[in-house]
């Protein structure tokens, strides 16, 4: 079996931290899903420094800031080239100051959507885990501050 690791973030943009709505950078890719930047964790990288690299390629945002204490990790297995590999990815929650986005050419479309419709929008049950709990943590974390 292959064993692959990713990582990747929950990116969200605030216009206003006093009312807390946030809105979810959901990404459309050439395969046909909705889901999070994502990507191959590169030797040498630390997982934060594979999602500020991936959130800009895929993204071109340039600038997130890094929640503190989220770290959501998830496994799924898929098929290459006939081989069974398993995936883990690990995402981080992060804010974006801008809602600027400049696609890669891994993907066709990009929505910043509420809570309720981002949870209709991803197209995988584990994404949609990820997202609920990166939603808890987000508003837990603007509670405190």
């Amino acid at each position: 079996m292959i064993e692959e690791r990713s990582a990747g973030a929950v990116v969200f943009y605030i216009a206003d931290v006093s009312s807390i709505s946030p809105e979810y950078l959901l990404l459309h890719y050439e395969a046909g899903h909705w889901d999070f930047p994502k990507g191959a964790i590169e030797q040498g990288e630390s997982e934060l420094d594979t999602v500020r690299r991936e959130v800009w390629e895929e993204t071109g945002i340039s600038h997130i800031e890094i929640i503190r204490d989220f770290r959501k990790e998830i496994q799924y297995f898929y098929r290459k080239e006939g081989e069974l590999v398993r995936k883990t990815v690990i995402f981080y929650l992060a804010r974006s100051n801008t809602k600027e986005v400049r696609l890669s050419y891994e993907h066709k479309g990009y929505l910043w959507l509420d809570f309720p419709r981002a949870m209709r929008k991803l197209t995988f049950r584990t994404a949609r885990n990820v997202l609920e709990a990166a939603h808890l943590h987000l508003m837990q974390y603007y509670k405190t501050l």
